[in-house]
């Protein structure tokens, strides 16, 4: 089975080509739809044409035309086995067994992972436009910096040369500016999912997740399939089909940025790490889109008992069904390295083969981190760096490596300049949960875990 790519077809014509990944905008839904459907092996050529001959400001008939692409038919050849049901994906699997986690280790890895999270989603934050920050573009400013390969905070140059622009959060994440954590979506998660699990416990369900959106999370502070999936709740829509309408968001990475405290609190369990995060993802997303997050579970609970980042890697993919896109990635990744390529070499293929994708797809982002992992041979600095510097998601790919690489490093192997700067602080969208204290999240999770 190989990766197979969009069917070439109509391209839109230009009145579609500048979206903002919103989904209260109709052309934005009709771009991703199509989009969506060709890396799904659907045939979407008679939509695109009449989207041509149509009104972009016309919302009405657009709508109706992103609707229509729910009636197109699969192109023959489609290679993958893709259940979206959590039977179907049991069916497909056989997880690895559970390996007991060391109970004298355990809440210096949950502090860790939660550190590791928080400062490595800050080390991406300011090159988190993937495409404006591609890889040749990151490694440029790096070496302009002198300071490639990144192993800290990056350098703001002032003015910045011509051609270089970070995010507008730069003031608080970048080197000797970063006093306490800068407010992000992917942290905002994971201080949610803490909060689910002491609210509803182990029996978490999508509905739940879908009440906690509603009544904590503004609407502009959570993005392209959340946002989709805010406004169904608001309109009434019901799970599986929150995460289905008009969404066509719904395999990029904003499942895989949620997964984390899924297996804090399931450590040395994949599988029970990635049937929690299941409930957590099919809200708002299908497919890839949740097997991200159930692999990203996995590989958080594998990391507390492996002996490094190939053996976290290898336990993880039990859990993602084996015909699928993802599984079928991360393999193409761990065999890359069996083979000696060195990171360098490794990231080129990676680009190659998934770098069709959108630059907030849980594919290629899952195969970057899976690379700075491999190859960081179990160093927290450079995993973190080598994934920032991989492009694309580089602050949701920060933290999920931060994550992982913080567990198998534990505190002590945390790097000073880059932990010291948060000051045990994270600022947070979600309401009453701004200015969080990262060592209480932490303590609270080993609570939640040990069943106190």
């Amino acid at each position: 089975m190989t990766q197979t790519p969009p069917t070439p077809g109509v391209e839109l014509n230009d009145s579609y080509q500048d979206t903002d990944f919103d989904a209260r905008l109709a052309v934005d839904l009709l771009v991703h739809e199509v989009a969506q459907r060709r890396e799904s092996g659907y045939d979407v050529d008679d939509v695109v044409r009449a989207a041509n001959a149509a009104d972009p400001d016309d919302r009405a008939t657009v709508l109706t035309l992103v609707d229509a692409m729910t009636e197109s038919s699969r192109l023959p050849g489609w290679a993958y086995e893709e259940p979206e049901s959590l039977e179907g994906i049991c069916a497909s699997i056989t997880p690895a067994a559970a390996v007991p986690a060391d109970s004298s280790r355990f809440a210096d890895q949950v502090h860790a992972a939660w550190l590791g999270r928080i400062a490595g989603c800050n080390l991406g934050k300011p090159v988190e436009s993937g495409d404006h920050w591609t890889v040749e573009r990151i490694r440029a400013y790096l070496e302009l910096t002198e300071s490639y390969p990144l192993t800290d905070y990056f350098q703001v140059l002032e003015p910045m040369p011509d051609g270089f622009e970070f995010r507008e959060n730069w003031p608080e994440t970048t080197r000797g500016r970063v006093n306490g954590s800068a407010r992000d979506d992917d942290i905002d998660y994971s201080i949610l999912a803490l909060h689910l699990l002491e609210t509803h416990g182990r029996g978490l369900a999508p509905e739940d997740v879908g009440e906690a959106w509603t009544a904590l999370f503004p609407l502009q502070q959570i993005f392209t399939a959340e946002r989709a999936a805010y406004i169904n709740l608001i309109n009434g829509l019901k799970v599986p089909e929150v995460a289905r309408f008009r969404n066509p968001y719904r395999e990029w990475i904003g499942a895989q940025i949620r997964a984390d405290v899924f297996g804090y609190v399931n450590p040395g369990d994949p599988w029970a790490a990635a049937r929690l995060a299941y409930q957590d993802a099919s809200l708002s997303h299908t497919a890839n889109g949740v097997y991200g997050e159930m692999w990203a579970a996995a590989l958080i609970a594998a990391a507390f008992t492996a002996d490094g980042p190939i053996e976290a890697v290898t336990r993880s993919l039990a859990v993602v069904p084996p015909k699928s896109r993802l599984h079928e990635a991360i393999e193409h990744v761990l065999r890359l390295h069996d083979e000696g390529h060195d990171w360098d070499s490794a990231l080129a293929e990676i680009h190659r083969a998934y770098g069709r994708y959108g630059w907030i797809h849980t594919i290629n982002n899952a195969a970057a981190v899976t690379a700075a992992l491999l190859w960081s041979e179990g160093d927290y600095t450079s995993a973190v760096g080598k994934v920032v510097m991989s492009g694309w998601d580089t602050d949701s790919n920060g933290a999920t490596v931060g994550s992982a690489a913080g567990i198998l490093a534990g505190t002590s192997g945390l790097p000073s300049h880059l932990i010291e700067p948060l000051h045990d602080r994270t600022r947070s969208a979600l309401f009453g949960f701004d200015n969080s204290v990262i060592s209480s999240l932490a303590a609270r999770t080993v609570k939640f875990a040990n069943g106190a």
